[in-house]
């Protein structure tokens, strides 16, 4: 070995020493192309996070990390309150997994709410409270007292996995108490690998926020994001990148989630993030044909089936994909206008998006997709 080599391999062995491992192997991002929308912009979110502060089994600064490589903008880690199963070796310190993980968080760019878990039986069940400044004064054995103490420092409270155990599975007395008093704004629709369909249903009787969260325990098990192979999150549309946006956001029920292949959430958002993934371009007429692209510019894949009696009976457009479409019509010059049902794209429980695409007749003109009319 000559002595050039051994000098910087001794340089590289005195920095592995001296400086963090991040540093030295720097860890690559995941960026997820999912558009903004109605001039908000697209936060990607999992709100539902534990860690060795109540029974998780990471450290707090690794919710972020894994946060950082999968994409996401903005976490919360929300350890138990009540449930400490770990606390004979981590005392219960219910601020603490905050304090720790927020240098992590600002290093990397990443947004970090300050939140806990109340731990009930069910019913009524779990409930996350956002945004609290201190959760110590939720630590307190009366629900609804929790919540008020919660909701007096601006917190925003949900219900989680409300179908987690089917024998009690129901909207209760509790819930409407805690709904009237303005306390319980949101839902979990999705939890980890758990879709539940009443919290479908709730969120859109109710008014509640639509929420989808990995709950995990354990350390993430993705190397890489990907739209069959996900973790759920939470689409938050805000008016800027910071946490108050967010709280905004959530109170206003600004949000869609993104499940397997779905996505879910109100009619106007998932209309808005359709217009923006999908557009139509390279319009070309030869007689009774229009031939044209269509294009999928986001992450989000799109499933669409025919409404109308025009085009093909389906369309299939994974993430970055396009597809050369003919149709065989006899309206001229005339703008050609297809109904479809984006089946993955659900207002409802089973419930498809509908869509409308409106294809123009300039040869090369980019061309038009609008929501469909009720």
């Amino acid at each position: 070995m000559n002595r050039t080599l051994r000098s910087v391999l001794a340089v590289l062995g005195i920095l592995t020493v001296l400086l963090p491992t991040s540093v030295i192997f720097a860890q690559a991002r995941q960026d997820l192309r999912i558009p903004d929308i109605l001039g908000y912009t697209t936060l990607k979110c999992d709100f539902h996070l534990h860690t060795v502060f109540s029974d998780g089994q990471v450290w707090p600064t690794v919710r972020v990390d894994e946060a950082w490589r999968e994409g996401l903008d903005a976490i919360a880690i929300t350890d138990h309150i009540e449930y400490q199963p770990h606390k004979q070796d981590i005392p219960t310190n219910h601020n603490r997994p905050y304090e720790i993980a927020l240098p992590r968080a600002r290093e990397r760019g990443i947004l970090l709410v300050k939140a806990a878990e109340f731990t009930r039986d069910t019913p009524p069940g779990h409930f996350n409270a956002l945004f609290v400044d201190d959760i110590n004064p939720l630590d307190t054995k009366d629900l609804v007292e929790a919540m008020a103490a919660a909701d007096r420092q601006g917190a925003f409270i949900w219900w989680n996995h409300p179908g987690w155990k089917p024998e009690h599975k129901g909207w209760f007395e509790i819930h409407t108490t805690i709904y009237e008093k303005k306390y319980l704004r949101g839902i979990e629709v999705v939890n980890g690998q758990s879709y539940y369909p009443e919290g479908h249903e709730w969120a859109l009787e109710k008014g509640l926020t639509f929420l989808a969260n990995s709950d995990m325990h354990g350390p993430s098990p993705l190397d890489k994001t990907t739209s069959e192979l996900h973790r759920p999150m939470t689409f938050v549309f805000v008016k800027e990148k910071t946490v108050p946006a967010i709280r905004d956001a959530l109170v206003a029920g600004r949000t869609a989630i993104w499940f397997e292949n779905k996505v879910l959430g109100r009619q106007e958002y998932l209309e808005a993030l359709c217009k923006a993934a999908i557009r139509s371009t390279d319009v070309r007429r030869e007689a009774k044909v229009v031939r044209f692209t269509l294009r999928n510019d986001s992450d989000l894949p799109l499933e669409l089936k025919q409404a109308g009696k025009l085009g093909p009976r389906e369309l299939n457009l994974p993430p970055q994909t396009s597809v050369r479409v003919s149709i065989n019509t006899s309206a001229g010059g005339k703008p050609v206008q297809l109904s479809y049902t984006a089946s993955n794209f659900l207002i409802g429980p089973e419930k498809g998006l509908p869509v409308r695409f409106v294809v123009g007749s300039d040869a090369g003109a980019d061309s038009e997709n609008k929501p469909a009319e009720n």
